[in-house]
């Protein structure tokens, strides 16, 4: 297994977004992730994007468990408030069946 070195902000909503698919955690691969600080004149928090891969015959209706109401998932994250976030690309119907997402966020800190 490798770690990945994340933010501990970039690390809780990863597992927030894989417990929406309802399956074990082994069955999504995390392809890339980077988190890079985001500040306003009033806020701190930082932007992430997450590349994942779902394998297997069952992928589309795994990735729709995940992605279904993404945009508007209230997350509990200690210290953190999810401003944003959103699938911004999806590939279905790869070669072997996996279905492929990136996802960005927001996270501003409280």
């Amino acid at each position: 297994m490798i770690r990945v070195l994340m933010s501990s902000a970039a690390a809780a909503l990863l597992r927030a977004i894989l417990l929406r698919a309802d399956v074990a955690r082994e069955r999504i691969l995390l392809t890339e992730v980077r988190s890079t600080d985001w500040q306003s004149l009033t806020m701190i928090g930082e932007r992430h994007e997450f590349g994942l891969r779902i394998p297997g015959p069952d992928a589309a209706a795994v990735a729709a468990r995940l992605c279904d109401g993404l945009a508007d998932a209230d997350f509990t994250i200690a210290g953190q408030l999810v401003a944003d976030i959103a699938v911004v690309d999806q590939m279905s119907g790869l070669a072997d069946g996996a279905v492929s997402l990136s996802i960005e966020a927001l996270t501003i800190t409280v």
